[in-house]
């Protein structure tokens, strides 16, 4: 029996993620995978150039992608 892998990745985003790839519920969802996680951020926003939204390595707090003109902070 294989073990489930590890949520490392969290999307962030002060924008509400919308989209037909995204259950109603990401914001929240945590994801195993960097890549599928930047791929459904940047398809979460109307526009990524000018809402920011980014993803969190969760185990040590690295922004390990980011977009947009304001921080999150």
């Amino acid at each position: 029996m294989s073990t489930p892998p590890i949520a490392t990745y969290r999307i962030e985003s002060r924008h509400p993620l919308l989209g037909h790839l995204l259950p109603g519920s990401s914001f929240k969802r945590l994801f195993a995978n960097r890549s599928l996680a930047v791929a459904l951020a940047v398809k979460s926003v109307d526009d990524p150039t000018r809402q920011q939204v980014r993803v969190v390595n969760i185990a040590n707090g690295e922004v390990v992608f980011e977009t947009g003109p304001a921080p999150l902070s």
